[in-house]
């Protein structure tokens, strides 16, 4: 019977969690950058008020 490869097992563990990191970062930018644009944009007027 072959042995586990325990280094395999950790690479690909890490692997795993910074291609996580990295996702997470990427929506963290994606919702900072999408909460600043309604900042810029004036609140809109109703009519008739």
């Amino acid at each position: 019977m072959a042995k586990p490869n325990y280094s395999f097992q950790k690479k690909q563990r890490e692997a795993a969690a910074r291609k996580k990191r990295e996702e997470k970062l990427a929506r963290r930018q994606q919702k900072k950058e999408d909460s600043s644009e309604p900042a810029d944009v004036p609140p809109e007027s109703t009519p008739g008020t």
